[in-house]
């Protein structure tokens, strides 16, 4: 087990939801688990008037989101993780002159002997990073002459690869590449890091992944929910942006990147930027328009109840094309990978919630068993990213009985089968490699720039195409009509259950 040293972390717009809701309980979990060092604190920063005890109450002890999780723990060691808390109010804004902040740190460093170790976490909008990246340096917060100083920022990397450039730029400046720690919640799941393991250590696999026996690979994204308050943000960005250009093409770079040397953060890293390399991009407006699909909720009934449209979501402009479901159908320029199309979509207002990989294997040259319908049973490896959060194998099995009567069976894992392992959530498990100083699951400048390098044609083609349609779904259903037609052959999406297991269907009922 890796050393984490004595260290402060520092949270940029800790009175805002994102700390409450997440940062502070991973937090506390990690105390509770003795992942912390011996001499931490927590220094929130924000430009809320809080006390430190003001502070503590809200994010502590009147928390609703650590409610639950500090039921039943002492009160003595509640108070104690509490007293490890301050707060810092920076006043009107967050460019200012950091002297009173400066100072906080350093009377906290000398009290606590976090022995000038600084994390610092941006919980804020991404207008502001250069902002406190400078302010930051302008007090030597960034020098790491004495102790390590790291800088976590939160998604959205830029709106495009031009401002994801700039933004690069403009930490660079204040920051070295590898002080800055891109974070991705996704990454931080047990499901999306095993992608690397069910690859790399299994001989039933390795050999097999490839163009030579995967005949396409699918990965769905869906949201049960809408966009609920979040319509003045999401109408600026979209699917695209929201989803796709982030965490599922972190997802895709998993599924496509070649072995590395070892398993050092640089090594796969290395990997991963190759992998998003290799994408085909889409300039011509012919191919964009046969290979993407962008859709939009519509209002509807389910259970006699009216559920909203997109367009009447609060925030959200009436006339909007922003897409709330985009499919894409892409290739990869290597030998590996040639030929063999990947499938994505994600989406907001379907039936169920679920994040999932599907591997679709070719079915064997020599049909012997053809006429039995086995030929439309392909081999299946499903990796179960949310929830229900596993890895199920689809294969063919002999029906008892005489003839040769094949049908699919299942074989499975499951996370929630680990009984005696707590597993961490997304959020600590990302705190502590970046207290710890491994950068592995988080994102480097040119991977982020090579992301939009794939993305930025298909938002221009949305944004300026004189083809372009934005097709209509009932909130509820399993996106538009003609997603099915994105994919070669009879092949349809997988529409899954809630459960892992839950054989495939058309159909899925909102619950």
């Amino acid at each position: 087990m890796k050393k984490t040293s004595n260290q402060m972390l520092v949270i940029f717009g800790a009175s805002g939801d994102l700390t409450a809701r997440k940062l502070i309980p991973a937090i506390y979990n990690l105390y509770k688990g003795n992942h912390l060092p011996e001499n931490f604190v927590v220094l929130g920063v924000s430009r809320s008037n809080l006390t430190d005890g003001e502070f503590r109450k809200k994010v502590v002890h009147e928390s609703s989101y650590l409610k639950e999780k500090i039921n039943g723990d002492a009160e003595d060691f509640v108070k104690t993780f509490a007293s490890k808390l301050f707060y810092e109010d920076l006043g009107d804004k967050y460019d200012a002159d950091y002297d009173r902040l400066s100072k906080r740190i350093s009377d906290l460093n000398t009290k606590y002997s976090t022995d000038n170790n600084y994390i610092f976490y941006l919980s804020t909008p991404p207008g502001i990073y250069e902002v406190v990246a400078k302010n930051l340096s302008a007090k030597g917060l960034n020098n790491e002459a004495d102790g390590w100083k790291r800088l976590i920022v939160e998604k959205p990397f830029g709106y495009s690869l031009e401002t994801a450039k700039h933004l690069n730029k403009g930490l660079q400046s204040y920051f070295k590449e590898k002080q800055i720690y891109r974070i991705d919640h996704y990454l931080g799941k047990e499901t999306v890091q095993n992608l690397l393991v069910t690859r790399f250590s299994n001989s039933i696999f390795e050999p097999l992944w490839n163009r030579n026996y995967i005949r396409h690979v699918e990965i769905t994204n869906a949201e049960k929910v809408g966009v609920e308050k979040r319509g003045g943000y999401y109408d600026k960005s979209g699917a695209l942006r929201d989803m796709f250009q982030n965490h599922l093409l972190q997802i895709i770079s998993l599924i496509v990147m070649e072995p590395p040397i070892g398993d050092s953060a640089e090594a796969i890293r290395n990997e991963k930027v190759k992998a998003l390399k290799s994408l085909r991009i889409m300039r011509d407006h012919e191919t964009l328009f046969q290979n993407t699909i962008k859709g939009q909720y519509i209002a509807t009934e389910i259970d006699g109840k009216k559920v909203k449209g997109y367009r009447e979501e609060e925030g959200v402009d009436p006339d909007s094309t922003t897409e709330t479901f985009a499919a894409i159908k892409f290739f990869v320029d290597n030998w590996r990978w040639k030929d063999v199309p990947f499938y994505v979509r994600t989406a907001k207002k379907m039936p169920t919630k679920v994040t999932e990989v599907v591997i679709h294997f070719k079915s064997p040259h020599h049909q012997i068993f053809k006429d039995t319908n086995a030929f439309d049973k392909d081999n299946k490896l499903i990796i179960r990213i949310q929830p229900d959060e596993g890895i199920l194998l689809k294969f063919g099995v002999k029906v008892p009985g005489q003839g040769f009567t094949v049908d699919r069976a299942n074989m499975e894992f499951y996370y929630s089968s680990f009984a005696d392992n707590y597993v961490m959530d997304a959020y600590e498990r990302l705190l502590l490699d970046a207290m710890q100083g491994d950068a592995t699951l988080y994102a480097r400048a040119d991977e982020v720039e090579a992301a939009w390098e794939f993305v930025d044609p298909i938002l221009d083609y949305w944004k300026n195409g004189k083809d372009v349609i934005t097709h209509g779904y009932p909130a509820g259903v399993w996106g538009p009509k003609n997603a099915d037609d994105l994919i070669e052959g009879l092949s349809m999406w997988r529409n899954p259950g809630e459960n892992l297991a839950d054989d495939d269907s058309g159909y899925c009922v909102i619950t």
